[in-house]
């Protein structure tokens, strides 16, 4: 981190400046920016935001799967082409999916872990898909991905963030700068916000003014 006062390079989370004496902290402002990883991680509003992530992946999941056993169950008493129980059948197992892929998002966020790692490398591709226009009918969707590869630093690994057609992530965060993954969130925290006007919410993913104190979106701390 860099003492506010006189700007010497210190070791994180160090107490008072060893040149100037002036006391400083792993968010120690910089000009107008701020550099360091915010304490602001460990606020109440984080586990209670990552509560209702996964309460509500649990609701939108049972809804889809009810909406899956009940819409089957109508499909196969209409319908000529499929008659219950084996519709039904179908249903369940369909409502079964949607469960399972909320119970996998639910572990995946109890079960990750925060590391620190570095932006290597940032790309752009021109890309196309076939996208669906109904009646067995298709065209071809042209994009452009914008991605940002971070490498964990005790691992090796490399992780993307990818985005189409939008520069705005691809452009915050540039090659060499040190990252935090939190855990639970699974978003990332630059070190060195000193250079920034703008900083996303480590929660919802808005972007909000550096200015500001929490997300207007979802009342987190912003971490700067």
């Amino acid at each position: 981190m860099v003492c506010g006062n006189c700007k010497t390079a210190m070791p994180e989370g160090s107490g008072p400046c060893s040149v100037c004496g002036a006391q400083t902290n792993a968010s120690t402002c910089a000009g107008n920016g701020h550099i360091g990883y915010s304490d602001r991680i460990h606020d109440p509003a984080f586990t209670g935001y990552i509560s209702k992530t996964n309460r509500w992946s649990a609701i939108f999941s049972m809804i889809l799967a009810v909406a899956a056993v009940i819409g089957f169950y109508i499909y196969g008493e209409i319908s000529s082409e499929m008659e219950n129980p084996q519709a039904l059948y179908i249903g369940f197992g369909i409502g079964g999916l949607f469960l399972i892929i909320a119970l996998f998002q639910i572990l995946g966020r109890k079960r990750s872990k925060t590391w620190d790692g570095v932006v290597v490398d940032k790309t752009i591709k021109k890309k196309s898909r076939h996208q669906s226009t109904g009646n067995d009918d298709y065209t071809i969707k042209y994009y452009t991905e914008y991605a940002v590869v971070i490498r964990e630093d005790a691992t090796g690994k490399k992780h993307r963030m990818i985005a189409e057609d939008d520069l705005t992530v691809f452009n915050y965060f540039q090659v060499g700068e040190r990252v935090r993954r939190h855990a639970g969130l699974n978003s990332y925290e630059k070190y060195d916000k000193s250079k920034d006007s703008i900083i996303f919410c480590n929660a919802c993913g808005t972007m909000c003014s550096i200015a500001d104190d929490v997300c207007f979106r979802c009342k987190c701390p912003l971490l700067k």
